[in-house]
């Protein structure tokens, strides 16, 4: 399912099948980056985030068969940036479930966690949503949904 480890400080990409088995493997993955990284001050959320971000691709992201996921982290100052690219136009968009849902709260978990989120157009199909978390103690940015600061 996955590809190709990158060396320590350097971005780590991946290709998944769109199938929910991704998620524990892409953890696992971001796990090993954050300890090679020295963030593991960050692992939890930064875990939540992945897996609120990555489930979100496989369910709702409608894509020609035979496209993947893919994901992306990197350091970024004091912090990891992370990154689910997937074939669809289909944008997320936060909800405001019942207190009774069982789903529908994902974006706004990402949005408490981490320092910023977005959606970004990319290369070819489909789009990127991304969040970028940091180290406690850290200058912390709007925690909301803003606009991507340049490329990523």
């Amino acid at each position: 399912m996955g590809s190709n480890k990158e060396a320590n400080h350097h971005e780590v990409t991946r290709r998944w099948t769109r199938n929910p088995r991704c998620v524990p493997l892409a953890r696992g993955v971001l796990r090993e980056a954050l300890a090679d990284w020295g963030l593991l001050q960050i692992e939890d959320a930064a875990l939540l985030v992945l897996s609120e971000l990555l489930t979100n691709a496989v369910r709702h992201a409608r894509a020609p068969p035979g496209r993947e996921i893919e994901t992306r982290y990197r350091p970024v100052e004091a912090g990891v940036r992370i990154e689910v690219h997937d074939a669809s136009d289909d944008r997320p968009v936060p909800r405001s479930p019942d207190e009774d849902s069982v789903s529908g709260r994902g974006l706004n978990l990402v949005a408490a966690l981490a320092d910023r989120w977005d959606v970004s157009d990319r290369e070819g199909p489909g789009k990127a949503v991304w969040a970028v978390l940091t180290v406690a103690g850290t200058p912390r940015e709007d925690s909301g949904h803003v606009q991507p600061q340049g490329a990523f």
